[in-house]
């Protein structure tokens, strides 16, 4: 399974859609908020959240991949 296309939606939320056909909707925001960490706090800035980038099948954040999730996770729906 793989992330086949990303919007963004909302403050930092995208809408995923998946090689399955399934699309969620994922509030990154929640989870910056819960685990702070100077790695990926500064992607709360909406300029620098929309920057995400799709790579090898999964949503990623940075040049080194600084924040990215579990394929499974996101596809239920969630990043915690």
């Amino acid at each position: 399974m793989n992330i086949i296309a990303a919007k963004y939606v909302t403050p930092l939320s995208v809408e995923l859609h998946f090689s399955d056909g399934t699309t969620q909707v994922v509030n990154v925001g929640a989870f910056i908020t819960k685990h702070p960490h100077p790695q990926y706090n500064k992607y709360l800035d909406e300029k620098k959240f929309k920057q995400f980038q799709l790579e090898q099948g999964n949503i990623v954040w940075g040049k080194n991949w600084d924040l990215m999730f579990p394929l499974e996770k996101l596809h239920a729906g969630y990043c915690e």
